[in-house]
């Protein structure tokens, strides 16, 4: 049989142990937490990038349908979600009745849907497409200067940001989405929840 020896303990052996037993708990709480969400990017939010850690929302200014200047603070402990959009983008124009859903479904004083077009023509333009496309829910937001698309770095339309009711971007979605789905709608829920703990 094998003699166990015995092997007297370093102090600083004990101490690394220790520091590398609180760290590797910490990950373990913190991809718990972000496990919660990751589960919800799925089917049809399968191409919702989730971002390892929110990051602050540039601050951006915007108008409003009756000319009024606008800002992402205006929304101040909301979860919003920016779509960035144009009339004269087909896929954009196809998005935008499930982001009339969402809101329906959705809106309301922990959530906004902000769909901001960077139509030239301006507000007059995107009321005329809500009215012919029967958009009753969404308010018109305009930027002709598309500084805040710039601002946020999107290139391409339509791109949709989801920012916590802190005011920072958990994550984006480049390209048309069904908003008004089981699994969108429960990624906004889990942002809602756990903007709420």
């Amino acid at each position: 049989m094998a003699q166990l020896r015995y092997i007297p303990q370093v102090p600083w052996v004990t101490s690394f142990v220790a520091t590398m037993s609180i760290f590797l708990l910490m990950a373990m709480v913190q991809i718990a937490h972000a496990g919660g969400l990751s589960q919800r990017v799925v089917g049809t939010m399968a191409n919702f990038t989730l971002l390892p850690k929110p990051l602050p929302a540039p601050v951006i200014t915007f108008r409003d349908g009756n000319g009024q200047k606008r800002a992402l603070a205006d929304f101040a402990g909301k979860v919003v979600l920016v779509n960035f959009w144009a009339t004269w983008c087909g896929p954009c124009r196809r998005e935008m009745p499930s982001l009339d859903k969402l809101q329906t479904r959705l809106g309301g004083p922990e959530f906004i849907v902000v769909a901001l077009s960077s139509d030239r023509k301006g507000a007059k333009v995107v009321r005329s497409f809500y009215q012919e496309n029967k958009i009753q829910h969404l308010d018109t937001f305009i930027d002709k200067t598309t500084k805040a698309q710039r601002a946020f770095g999107v290139y391409g339309l339509p791109t949709s940001l989801l920012l916590d009711a802190k005011g920072r971007e958990v994550g984006r979605l480049v390209g048309p989405a069904e908003w008004a789905s089981a699994d969108a709608i429960a990624l906004i829920k889990e942002v809602i929840a756990g903007s709420e703990s």
